[in-house]
């Protein structure tokens, strides 16, 4: 039975309950260094080290977890350049069904590998929104197989909200906690988890310039397509839908705009300070923060890394 509401503090601790034996409970780390940097106290809560070294293990398994026998039977089908791709080939590996995974032909070479090593068929199209859809029906036409769609929806977003869970339950004195945001299913799950677990804290957004659809929809109210696409952070070129801006426009407080030096300076600097290593995507709050967090200062800040997956040999700094 699929949700078909906002998800209320019950569907998400129903949610935690029922991913739980499937995902890891990830780790909190912190770094004098990195504190000093922006004159805050910052807590990481490492996605990068989830199952599929994403937060979208999350998501993906709970969407599929929620489907009938007969629907998990039938396979699995979604689109995605990353790691929703991923996160349901996870899945369907994990309850035993096929997963069709629809990729542009120009998604990291790292991401496909990651979905092939899952058992994922993988099906190129064109790089459009477009080709993707129109694709993925053709799938479900010959399949019959179930779409989870990466964001659009409330059983996705409820299983992102767990990875906001988790970090208040590890660190119940934040005063901000922050995401970036593409299609926005992590950040209207974090918006989520914090009003109902830990309703004083605030919550922030980190989207890079070269994909800012989000901060548009959020002045606006309707969902609006960036001026222009062009940023290293590729896990963020999704516009946000109708479901997540909902949710982020009544319970975030800011969406900050970051280029990408500052990314990738972001980037380096977590190598440095906490040894790990992150997608460009991930480091967009914290580039964010350091660049508009001054009214913040000696606050706790808590900051979810959300993915790992990235080509070692297209790092831009040294990796010693």
């Amino acid at each position: 039975m699929f949700l078909n509401h906002i998800p209320t503090q019950f569907d998400i601790e129903a949610a935690h309950d029922l991913i739980r034996p499937y995902i890891n409970r990830t780790p909190v780390l912190r770094s004098d260094d990195l504190d000093e940097w922006v004159g805050a106290k910052l807590y990481f809560k490492c996605e990068n080290q989830q199952k599929i070294k994403a937060f979208k293990a999350r998501g993906g398994m709970h969407a599929v977890l929620r489907l009938t026998a007969e629907e998990q039977a039938k396979g699995l089908v979604t689109h995605s350049s990353g790691n929703h791709a991923q996160a349901i080939a996870l899945a369907a590996k994990q309850v035993g069904t096929k997963a069709y995974i629809v990729m542009p032909s120009n998604a990291p070479r790292v991401k496909v590998a990651g979905v092939e090593a899952l058992g994922g068929e993988v099906i190129f199209c064109e790089p459009t929104l477009a080709a993707r859809v129109s694709t993925v029906e053709q799938v479900q036409a010959q399949t019959g197989a179930t779409f989870v769609h990466p964001f659009d929806d409330y059983d996705v977003i409820a299983g992102q909200a767990t990875t906001a869970k988790e970090l208040l339950e590890d660190q119940p004195n934040l005063d901000v906690v922050m995401a970036p945001v593409g299609g926005g299913g992590l950040l209207s799950g974090t918006a989520l988890a914090v009003h109902y677990f830990h309703p004083t804290a605030r919550v922030m957004a980190g989207e890079p310039e070269g994909a800012a659809d989000a901060i548009l929809s959020f002045q606006s109210g309707k969902v609006e397509k960036a001026p222009y696409i062009n940023t290293v952070a590729d896990g963020l070129l999704t516009t946000l839908s109708e479901r997540t801006l909902e949710i982020i426009q009544r319970h975030v407080e800011a969406i900050w705009l970051v280029s990408d030096d500052e990314i990738l300076e972001a980037m380096e600097r977590v190598y440095r300070g906490i040894g790990q290593l992150i997608e460009p995507s991930c480091a967009v709050p914290l580039a964010a923060f350091k660049k508009y967090g001054q009214d913040y200062s000696d606050q706790n800040i808590g900051i979810i890394l959300t993915g790992g997956n990235v080509d070692p040999e297209k790092v831009p700094f040294e990796l010693a």
